[in-house]
């Protein structure tokens, strides 16, 4: 027999008993909901600190200092650190956040030269020329994150207020960088004003060494530099301040592991003991398919696919809701004025589709096996 007429046969017996399928797949697609925003969770947090993503730059920060709203360091250290061996270019960044606790719709300006704009935000965000010239026709504009502006219903020539300061949206940037898209990037003169703590005074500095110098080796000349002098530095990769920074959002997403193998087990758990009742419910039915000539193999496998079936489409519904509340949530995570993105990638996705129809086939195993156990005649007498 060919494996489309036990697909069709399987997909019958589905509908026969289409209560019990209903339930088993709205099981599954909560347990696969569960584990795709756990997954979408974890991937945020590999890319915000891959190694690889940003292992040229570094951030200079006030030693013993975590939130951006206590860090200050006086503006003139940038011409120093452009004088050190190994240093390509520096960008002073004023950076106000509207809390440094954990929150799901905190919001953070970053203030950067308007000279040097283009130069930080390569690679990043796509800007446009109309955007950036815009942006540098008024002190008060920002660039908005997409994110961040799907999240407060934020459009071009909108206002909007965060923090004590008031801004006018000139454009949203479309982002490659997960952590952009949830910024609003304004002028640094106007938030170091806006934001009360004078011209002259940043937040901290990003650097970009030269190509082969020695990151650890920059960075402990800077810290050198400033370590006798009243505002001391810390210098750090950028995925470095990132995990250190943020150690609080660090510690919450390693806890989700356990919420995504707690929703694998629950659903190889619901499909299992669905297709036990099944097989049982079953029993004088495998026995006339027998007479009619069906195998042990064949009915093993009609078991393994009604599973596989069961799962992907619980699978398929759970992928799918899991995309659309994540992506038009517009989620992100943010702590010490950093975030994490919750967007839904396509390897996310496919991977739990992926699981879901493993779970439903390792599910399905023991039914498989005990509906070739027995005597056609003792099931014919006893089966329901």
């Amino acid at each position: 027999m060919r494996l489309s007429d036990l697909a069709l046969l399987a997909g019958r017996q589905m509908v026969r008993h289409r209560t019990r399928s209903l339930l088993t797949v709205l099981g599954v697609a909560t347990g696969i909901f569960l584990y795709t925003a756990v997954q979408t969770v974890q991937a945020a947090l590999a890319a915000a600190v891959d190694p690889q993503a940003a292992d040229h730059q570094l951030v200079v920060f006030r030693a013993n200092r975590f939130c951006p709203n206590t860090s200050r360091l006086p503006e003139h250290y940038g011409r120093q650190i452009a004088a050190l061996p190994g240093v390509r270019w520096v960008v002073p960044i004023q950076v106000l956040a509207d809390t440094c606790a954990v929150g799901l719709d905190a919001v953070t300006f970053r203030g950067l030269p308007e000279e040097d704009i283009e130069t930080l935000l390569e690679g990043r965000v796509a800007l446009q020329a109309a955007d950036l010239a815009a942006w540098r026709q008024r002190r008060d504009a920002v660039l908005v994150g997409d994110v961040l502006a799907r999240r407060r219903g934020l459009r071009p020539g909108d206002t909007f207020g965060a923090a004590g300061i008031e801004a006018l949206v000139v454009a949203i940037l479309p982002s490659s960088d997960a952590a952009s898209r949830n910024l609003a990037y304004a002028h640094l003169d106007y938030l170091q004003q806006a934001g009360r703590t004078g011209l002259g005074v940043v937040t901290q500095f990003s650097v970009v060494v030269e190509d082969g110098a020695d990151h650890q080796a920059v960075a402990a000349a800077i810290d050198d530099l400033f370590a006798a002098d009243t505002d001391p530095t810390t210098t750090r990769l950028e995925h470095v301040f990132l995990m250190q920074t943020a150690g609080t959002l660090v510690e919450m997403i390693g806890f989700t592991r356990w919420i995504a193998l707690a929703a694998v087990l629950a659903v190889l758990a619901l499909v299992a003991n669905t297709l036990l009742l099944s097989v049982r419910a079953r029993v004088r039915e495998a026995a006339v398919l027998q007479t009619l000539g069906f195998t042990a193999r064949h009915l093993a496998g009609l078991v393994l696919i009604e599973g596989a079936l069961l799962a992907l489409l619980g699978g398929l519904a759970g992928t799918l809701s899991a995309g659309l509340v994540l992506h038009h949530g517009a989620f992100a995570l943010t702590a010490e004025g950093h975030s994490l993105v919750f967007s839904p990638t396509a390897a996310v996705l496919a991977g739990a589709l992926g699981i879901a129809a493993v779970l439903g086939l390792v599910a399905a195993a023991v039914p498989a096996w005990q509906a070739t156990r027995g005597a056609i005649t003792d099931s014919l007498r006893t089966g329901g």
